[in-house]
């Protein structure tokens, strides 16, 4: 009998033991995973272009759209046949679009998937 007890204590020890390994284990992984920042964007570290609104102004076409939103200059041309609300995107191609691109028709997820389109900053 006693013999039993010992058994199921040992085996009960080295059950617990091993729960707190691994629970250990993958709190310490997921502490060094918060620990290392994850790498910046490639459109937060690179270097833009300053453009004046007569050069935005020259890209208005379906062709070549380019869009200023909140100072910044985005080339949409890739992006207009895809654009959800069809060719209104041009309706601001060429120039400020900033009160358009936060109208109620967009959600606010457009702000993160136009990112990919910016090539510079407003100089004026």
């Amino acid at each position: 009998m006693s013999t039993d007890l010992t058994a199921i204590a040992v085996g009960t020890i080295a059950a617990v033991l091993l729960v707190f390994f691994i629970l250990r284990s993958k709190s310490t992984n997921a502490l060094n995973q918060l620990k290392e920042p994850a790498p910046k964007p490639e459109y937060l570290t690179r270097e833009y272009k300053k453009y004046t609104r007569a050069e935005v102004a020259k890209h208005n076409t379906e062709k070549d759209a380019w869009l200023i939103v909140k100072n910044k200059v985005y080339d949409v041309t890739e992006y207009v046949e895809d654009h959800p609300g069809g060719l209104t995107i041009l309706n601001d191609a060429g120039g400020d679009a900033t009160e358009g691109f936060y109208g109620p028709q967009h959600p606010p997820t457009v702000a993160e998937h136009i990112m990919e389109y910016l090539i510079g900053e407003l100089e004026d």
